[in-house]
């Protein structure tokens, strides 16, 4: 696949939204269907909620398709920017909610569920965006509990190769808790750091 194939594709999409092409809103998601309710997921933990984020951002998208500019970044981080920003935003009024009926917590205690909760999610973008060999090698090392040895092997490498493929990979997730308390780490700004920054151009 030709290397800007991917950003071709991105505006190509926004063109038949914005053209009111509801099969271009099918095809959106189910290319990214499962990303979004993941991202939910991971932040609400709950399936209701993260199906019900899931509809509020396709719908989102689907009548704010001038919202995406390509020129910013991919398609894929965009979404995901989108889908972060609605979960944290439904977390925020549940826990709220909660509070104010008089629950167990403070304020404190909900903007430190809501930082882990973007960490996690934030890792877990950051893994899935990753290209395909350091995605493999953490999933060995971290999933699997090899070492790096056997890692090496299961992947066909030398010991020095899958020492940097590990040592990439984590540097790349370390970015998920160093910046989670900021809202900019999710690329909630045009250009910000976060996922963009990490997702290497590469489709779903």
């Amino acid at each position: 696949m030709p290397k800007d194939a991917p950003r071709r594709w991105d505006r190509r999409m926004q063109q038949r939204l914005a053209h009111g092409e509801a099969a271009a809103l099918g095809e959106l998601y189910d290319r990214f269907a499962s990303l979004v309710h993941g991202l939910a997921h991971r932040v609400l933990g709950d399936v209701a909620a993260a199906d019900r984020v899931t509809r509020e951002v396709f719908t989102h998208i689907w009548e704010n398709p001038e919202g995406y500019d390509p020129k910013q970044g991919p398609l894929r981080s965009w979404i995901a920017t989108l889908t972060h920003q609605q979960a944290v935003r439904r977390l925020r009024q549940t826990e709220a909610a909660a509070l104010a009926r008089g629950g167990a917590g403070t304020t404190e205690d909900l903007e430190r569920k809501v930082a882990r909760a973007s960490a996690a999610a934030r890792a877990d973008y950051i893994v899935s965006a990753m290209p395909a060999p350091l995605r493999a090698a953490l999933e060995l090392a971290y999933f699997q509990r090899r070492d790096y040895r056997q890692t090496a092997a299961d992947l066909g490498v030398t010991e020095d190769e899958a020492r940097r493929r590990l040592r990439l990979g984590l540097q790349l997730l370390s970015t998920a808790h160093d910046s989670a308390h900021d809202s900019a780490a999710f690329g909630d700004t045009p250009g910000a750091p976060g996922y963009g920054a990490q997702d290497h151009g590469r489709p779903l």
